[in-house]
């Protein structure tokens, strides 16, 4: 199954721009200005760090980390955080704001590979090669904390805890892939849909916020791309579901009326 879908809760109605016409222009070379900005919170004292790299650290091990996570980064709705082909340098910790991640395809169209919320990481893709293979774009104004990879490896070496916590993470990874490909390949539109919405409300209800009413930060169309969806199926699909009673949907904010009804359609994929 999926896991925890990403963004920070706050009322837009707006369409988001995401990759600007579905297409990114691969011929510019310079990625937009980011906003740098000094370190304000230490990781110690975020309210994320249970959900963030930081989980489970001893105080002497997150006083080295806080050292170590020195800037954040705004990006603007719309904004490439990096793009394919870019150095990489960093991993970057959600702070606020949703991303989505993705990938152009050889008919120049975009497939959208994945939706990062706050207290989730974003640059693993580069690790294996030292360059991102995707490109990360704000779905709303947000915050990263910005984590020099090299320092991350050398300060893990000496903290068994921390490169405990950075596999950890790099396995949640692995199963988010494994989740995708279920979706993919074994379950219908509504299917998918409905653990997809589930998936969404389990990972914001982890972060304090409600576990049935939501705000959609990326278009029908993205989300179309990350199921493997046409936009009129997703569009139907949400009709459909709202005259089932599943959900209370007015333009991107959802109600969630049946939990167990959404549960039971994703359960009956393995029958």
């Amino acid at each position: 199954m999926l896991t925890p879908l990403h963004s920070a809760p706050t009322p837009d109605t707006g369409e988001a721009s995401g990759c600007p016409g579905q297409t990114i222009m691969r011929g510019m070379s310079t990625a937009p200005a980011i906003k740098i900005e000094p370190f304000k919170v230490a990781c110690s004292s975020c309210n994320l760090r249970e959900l963030c790299l930081p989980v489970g650290l001893s105080k002497p091990d997150l006083e080295q980390l806080d050292s170590l996570v020195a800037t954040r980064r705004q990006v603007a709705r719309g904004d490439t955080l990096f793009r394919t082909g870019d150095a990489f340098q960093s991993l970057y910790a959600v702070r606020t704001g949703f991303f989505k991640t993705c990938v152009s395809s050889e008919d120049g169209r975009d497939q959208v590979t994945g939706f990062q919320m706050a207290g989730e990481l974003l640059g693993l893709d580069g690790i294996s090669n030292d360059r991102h293979s995707c490109d990360a774009v704000a779905l709303e104004d947000s915050q990263v904390c910005v984590i020099p990879y090299d320092q991350l490896e050398e300060l893990s070496r000496e903290f068994t805890d921390l490169q405990h916590q950075f596999h950890k993470i790099m396995s949640r990874e692995i199963v988010r892939d494994h989740g995708v490909m279920l979706l993919l390949g074994s379950m219908r539109a509504e299917e998918r849909l409905a653990a997809f919405l589930l998936n969404l409300t389990q990972r914001l209800q982890a972060r304090g916020f409600s576990a049935s009413s939501l705000v959609l930060r990326m278009t029908r169309e993205e989300i179309g791309s990350y199921l493997g969806l046409k936009l009129e199926t997703v569009s139907r699909t949400f009709s459909k579901f709202q005259e089932e009673g599943l959900l209370d949907v007015k333009q991107r904010q959802i109600q969630i009326l049946d939990q167990a009804g959404l549960q039971r359609l994703v359960n009956s994929s393995n029958c």
